[in-house]
């Protein structure tokens, strides 16, 4: 399988101009990134032959035609997220772990060949690239919220100089708008457990990223509107915001 979908590469590649490709070169100064979406919240990075996890969810067929995973990155412990189903489907030996340690205390009798829980605002070196923990939470932050602050982790990885943002389920809260110098940003909006469109354009529009992928925007009442989202954050040219097809048959 793995030869297979070396030869696929280029004509991925040739796709990345599309609204609905389905995998981007994300260019380092050691080589490029390609960032393919999955589902959801769900991504694969593939860097110097290291490949990387991002919420595994929707199926271990859905990680067919990519190699194990060497990193696995979990944001919190809600089912779309830390899905156990599809964890049990994959070749977990040779992976490790960085998740918070809520989800490590919920992984069961699901094994990695090495697992390190990190708390917001830790920063950890492995594989080549930086990873830190950044605050993912709901307003208020109080007993109602459905993701309080330090239960899960948002992330910034650092992978050659190139900052990668990654939001897990977070409203617009001042950590996100106080975020410096991110190349990169996947942002949530969806209503009722993340934000709204306007709140994440809005966000996005403070801290600036180079690039933002909207993401993780399926909610009780459907598909939030990326549209709106990328004709709000459009108006500072300096941000390009990208579409991808994060729910592919939907």
């Amino acid at each position: 399988m793995t030869k297979l979908y070396t030869l696929l590469v280029p004509a991925l590649f040739a796709f990345t101009i599309s609204v609905d490709a389905q995998a981007d070169v994300i260019p380092t100064p050691a080589g490029e990134i390609k960032m393919t979406p999955v589902l959801h919240a769900t991504m694969v990075l593939e860097w110097q032959g290291k490949t990387i996890y991002i919420d595994p969810y929707g199926g271990a067929d859905k990680f067919s035609g990519f190699n194990d995973a060497d990193l696995v990155i979990i944001t919190h412990a809600h089912g779309d997220h830390l899905n156990k189903e599809t964890l049990s489907g994959l070749d977990l030996s040779e992976s490790h772990l960085v998740a918070p340690q809520s989800v490590v205390d919920e992984l069961g009798d699901i094994e990695f060949s090495k697992v390190t829980a990190m708390n917001i605002m830790e920063k950890k070196e492995l594989l080549g690239l930086q990873i830190e923990a950044v605050p993912m939470y709901n307003l208020p932050d109080d007993e109602s919220s459905r993701h309080k602050r330090g239960w899960g982790n948002g992330y910034v990885l650092t992978i050659a100089g190139v900052r990668i943002y990654i939001s897990g389920d977070t409203e617009d809260i001042p950590e996100m708008r106080d975020l410096k110098e991110i190349d990169y940003a996947f942002v949530c909006m969806n209503l009722p457990y993340t934000m709204t469109v306007e709140s994440a354009a809005d966000a996005v529009l403070e801290f600036k990223p180079k690039v933002v992928y909207p993401f993780h925007f399926r909610g009780q009442d459907g598909f939030s509107d990326v549209e709106k989202f990328k004709e709000i954050v459009s108006a500072d040219r300096s941000i390009e915001v990208r579409l991808r097809d994060w729910y592919p048959g939907d």
